[in-house]
């Protein structure tokens, strides 16, 4: 057995383990902004403005602090079939119109209470794919808040492995 050259393909493993990261960074690369969205930067906004809508910050985190917006674009791309993507960029643009319609102003500008308004009125709506676009982002909203990593240690007082695991124990038959 060769030590000398196994402890040197470790020193060389580990050293290159440890860089990663700082490679990572200098190359801009990270797990917050790897995901390349198919949602113009408008699209975005109103995602951004549609979840903060839902689950606004109060006495609490609210859904934009803990990113269920970046969430909800990599659900919708990732796990979405392609006429669920294209139904829910629609209702955006629908969304927009109305809220340009009855306000005069975009979703973005609007005040979170016409906000509100502008959303019941899809929930409420008789049109299936209005109806099916606010089920799905309010559902995934509500999911990607309560998954959260702050949210559920924070709040939900998630615990990895909770008690202690008793390997060998004596049982008494």
């Amino acid at each position: 057995m060769n030590r000398r050259g196994a402890v040197k393909n470790l020193v060389i493993v580990s050293g290159g383990l440890i860089t990663l990261p700082f490679w990572m960074e200098a190359c801009g690369i990270s797990d917050k902004n790897t995901h390349l969205s198919s949602f113009s930067p408008a699209e975005q906004d109103m995602l951004s403005k549609i979840t903060d809508t839902i689950i606004p910050a109060g006495n609490s985190v609210g859904a934009l602090s803990v990113g269920v917006d970046k969430f909800l674009q990599k659900i919708i791309d990732d796990c979405q079939e392609k006429t669920v993507q294209d139904n829910v960029k629609k209702q955006l643009q629908a969304l927009e119109a109305s809220s340009k319609a009855t306000h005069a102003k975009s979703f973005a500008a609007c005040t979170p209470q016409q906000r509100q308004e502008a959303l019941l009125k899809f929930s409420d709506s008789t049109i299936k794919e209005e109806k099916d676009f606010f089920t799905l982002i309010k559902s995934e909203t509500i999911r990607g808040f309560n998954t959260s990593q702050e949210v559920m240690q924070k709040y939900l007082n998630y615990k990895l492995a909770p008690g202690h695991y008793y390997g060998c124990v004596d049982l008494k038959a």
